[in-house]
């Protein structure tokens, strides 16, 4: 299945085009926001598990990303509430599962082949550093050869410079409305901005939090295999 798969092409998701669809799993449904491949696939998803609902044991031959967005996440090593930040490298396996139920961001084959660390942030005790303009705040998440993924505070009313991402962007908006001079992204807009585009992000009266992830487009990593 190709969705968005043209990774040269600017996309916007936001929450009116979600359409969730089942997974092959009972109780997991997924929103499809960017996928390369079939059943196994360079995949960016929102996904959701009903209450109860889980994974036998499986093994991630491309490593798994994980920002838990809703609810309780959990696997036999621990249990994972909102806010969590995982990574699971490739060749690492576990059996997933919510008892509650939980929604989650999940990016499949997105990992460098030497990318080995397994990580756990609990983003809700982690500290939060300066941006580069006043209003903004930086809380990092993972870095590795140039590929960095962070979360981002935006106060009310917070502007920033006109810049250039060589390497692409992903934003996926947590809270409130983030702002560009191509639009508004209210809180669950999705965007992926291709290579060496530009834009001058701003906020209004809201604020905004944001996922943001650079550095990854063109990039060397496991799933290009997938990429047509």
């Amino acid at each position: 299945m190709q969705v968005n798969n043209d990774f040269s092409q600017r996309v916007v998701v936001r929450p009116s085009d979600y359409r969730f669809v089942a997974s092959p799993l009972a109780g997991v449904s997924r929103m499809m926001l960017d996928r390369a491949g079939a059943e196994v696939a360079r995949a960016t998803s929102i996904v959701r598990y009903a209450a109860g609902a889980g994974y036998t044991s499986h093994r991630h031959d491309g490593g798994e990303e994980i920002f838990v967005l809703e609810g309780i996440f959990s696997d036999e090593h621990g249990d994972y509430p909102a806010g969590t930040y995982l990574r699971n490298p490739p060749g690492s396996s576990h059996q997933p599962f919510s008892r509650e139920g939980c929604t989650l961001l999940v990016k499949l084959w997105q990992f460098a082949a030497d990318d080995t660390t397994q990580l756990v942030k609990q983003t809700a005790s982690a500290s939060w550093y300066q941006g580069m303009v006043p209003g903004l705040s930086v809380l990092p998440l993972h870095e590795h050869d140039g590929i960095n993924t962070a979360l981002v505070r935006w106060a009310p009313n917070t502007q920033f410079n006109p810049h250039t991402h060589p390497g692409g962007e992903e934003i996926l908006v947590l809270e409130g409305l983030f702002c560009d001079e191509h639009g508004e992204y209210p809180t669950g807009s999705w965007l992926r901005n291709p290579r060496y585009s530009t834009h001058s992000p701003f906020t209004r009266e809201e604020g905004a939090l944001i996922y943001v992830k650079t550095g990854h487009l063109g990039a060397n990593l496991l799933g290009d295999r997938f990429i047509e």
